[in-house]
């Protein structure tokens, strides 16, 4: 467990907002050297020009965390100016919704590219550097973080690319944990698997990169976006919130890390579910009126 931050390197992805600003803020305010990298420029240099008059040392690049060689070169940055850093955030993510049969190959190109390839290119690009640090010296201790959803834990119906690619961080996530474990008792991981949370996510569309354009939304999509968009604006839990559960989770060793607790119901049902091999419970069992809502919408005709 690691409870000393002063002076310590943190690499966060999706630092230009949400949860990634957050916890930037608070790694400021402990004395850590910040690099800080995001997709949208602008959100960008606002983040790194204030932690810079917050006193952190920060090394800010604009990168797409679904290019391999752009991550390479990030690495390649972080080892220049700080050495190998002692906390990696993989943080950056993107949302998307609608029937599952309806997303297009850019659709999951763009999704799959950033959600779970941007987080295996951190663990690829960061996790050799920690482990040699950790080699050169035995009080050196470094800790990896994924940022999955609770997502990544159910499967809610009409977002079905945004789960396939939060299940496959949490995934990666336990395995790196227990990957580690064999080989080190110096660096770790934990994987964050926030609820509804209001953050930049649900307008992810924002920085779509030209290359994947989206096709025109189907009904089932937009139907989608905008019960993301009430369920993510509502929500009383706020990123800084989740941000500080994420560092006393590091300080306490702690692998799976909630914003909402009272969420794990499900994903106990669900548990149950596999366990006796029954059919996959109806998710708005407790709240049936939103089922039927979203039955009765996508059921209309168009």
């Amino acid at each position: 467990m690691i409870t000393d931050f002063k002076g310590k390197t943190a690499v966060l992805t999706g630092a230009g907002s949400g949860f990634g600003l957050e916890c930037a803020r608070i790694g400021a305010r402990l004395g850590m050297n910040l690099v800080l990298a995001d997709v949208q420029q602008d959100a960008l240099d606002k983040a790194a020009a204030e932690m810079t008059a917050a006193g952190a040392q920060v090394l800010a690049l604009r990168l797409d965390v679904s290019k391999a060689a752009e991550v390479e070169a990030l690495g390649a940055a972080v080892l220049a100016r700080f050495g190998a850093p002692h906390f990696v955030f993989n943080n950056a993510g993107v949302g998307a919704g609608g029937l599952i049969w309806e997303n297009t190959l850019k659709d999951w190109e763009w999704v799959i590219g950033v959600n779970l390839m941007g987080v295996a290119h951190g663990v690829r690009v960061f996790t050799p550097m920690m482990l040699e640090a950790a080699k050169k010296d035995p009080a050196w201790q470094g800790h990896i973080v994924n940022t999955a959803s609770m997502a990544g834990l159910l499967n809610a119906p009409n977002m079905g690319i945004y789960n396939v690619s939060k299940h496959a961080v949490v995934s990666m996530s336990e395995t790196l944990y227990q990957d580690l474990a064999l080989v080190t008792d110096q660096i770790s991981a934990s994987v964050l698997c926030p609820f509804f949370v209001p953050t930049g996510i649900s307008q992810s569309q924002r920085n779509r990169p030209d290359e994947l354009p989206a096709a025109r939304p189907t009904k089932s999509q937009l139907i989608g976006q905008a019960m993301s968009d009430k369920a993510v604006g509502s929500g009383k839990v706020t990123a800084a919130d989740v941000a500080q559960k994420v560092f006393d989770a590091i300080a306490a060793n702690q692998f799976y890390i909630y914003s909402h607790p009272k969420a794990i119901g499900s994903v106990q049902t669900r548990l149950e579910d596999i366990l006796q091999a029954r059919n996959p419970t109806n998710p708005f069992a407790h709240k049936p009126e939103i089922g039927e809502e979203l039955k009765k919408a996508l059921r209309e005709e168009a």
